[in-house]
């Protein structure tokens, strides 16, 4: 199983966290094998057994997995009570103060961003892709834990796996909506070989987004999901290749469950 953590989100008791893989599940084929998406067409009792299999990796006995109806918007929940697989509100980043509720985020390319005000005791978790990013996810994730207690100058913010600069080719149209909301992101973007084409970099522009929040601890984890075939699924490799479907790897956080509140792990 491939499970990755941050070194700035490592060394306190209070938050578990890890960017998963697409190793070490069940599924197979186009899926193969740890798909935590049911918005994939894998057979539901895989995706279940594959998130029961993350949820294990978190080493809590005591938790339970929410992710969301992900729309690429700037929607943000606090999280109270936990719901079913597929059944997640319409919204792209979570934040919560109750332990044991582990905040999860589903990609294929898109950047997975995690968060930490260890010291209140505020976790909160952000699907950026280009569209949330520019739509102001980041800063919605930022604001919700605040209302929480946090405080942004507090937090720890990791960015996980995603589509490499070098990998994601984009047209004159994104980088017109980008720089039309602030010319300096321009710097983000580099030419590609094609006219009117770019190569876009989605983790330095999330760490802009991030330093903007005034989120002062942030890492990048740079590992491309579009080039490592082995270790991660990717919406832009199975587009390019006409594949009919892809599976989506989870990064998730929590506080350390209360274990007189929380008796035995389900993933939800």
């Amino acid at each position: 199983m491939l499970k990755l953590s941050a070194d700035n989100l490592r060394g306190t008791t209070r938050t578990v966290h890890a960017f998963f893989g697409r190793s070490g599940g069940v599924s197979t084929g186009l899926y193969a094998s740890l798909n935590c998406g049911p918005g994939s067409n894998d057979d539901r009792t895989r995706v279940i057994e594959n998130r029961r299999i993350a949820l294990a990796a978190l080493g809590s006995s005591n938790s339970r997995l929410l992710t969301l109806y992900q729309v690429h918007g700037a929607e943000t929940v606090e999280v109270c009570e936990a719901w079913d697989m597929g059944r997640g509100p319409k919204a792209d980043a979570m934040a919560t103060s109750i332990p044991g509720l582990a905040l999860g985020i589903l990609t294929a390319d898109c950047g997975p961003v995690l968060l930490a005000d260890s010291e209140a005791g505020i976790v909160g978790a952000a699907h950026a892709g280009w569209k949330g990013a520019l739509a102001g996810i980041i800063e919605s994730a930022v604001d919700a834990m605040e209302k929480l207690g946090a405080r942004r100058e507090r937090i720890t913010a990791a960015i996980g796996p995603c589509i490499s600069q070098g990998a994601y080719e984009v047209g004159d149209e994104l980088r017109a909506s980008v720089f039309a909301n602030d010319p300096a992101d321009s710097q983000h973007f580099i030419p590609s070989d094609r006219d009117g084409h770019w190569r876009f970099d989605l983790s330095a522009y999330a760490k802009t987004r991030l330093q903007r929040a005034a989120v002062r601890s942030i890492s990048i984890i740079p590992a491309c999901t579009y080039e490592r075939e082995a270790d991660f699924f990717s919406f832009r490799r199975a587009t390019h290749r006409g594949e009919t479907d892809y599976g989506r790897q989870l990064s998730t956080i929590m506080l350390a469950p209360d274990e007189s509140v929380y008796r035995g792990a389900i993933a939800c």
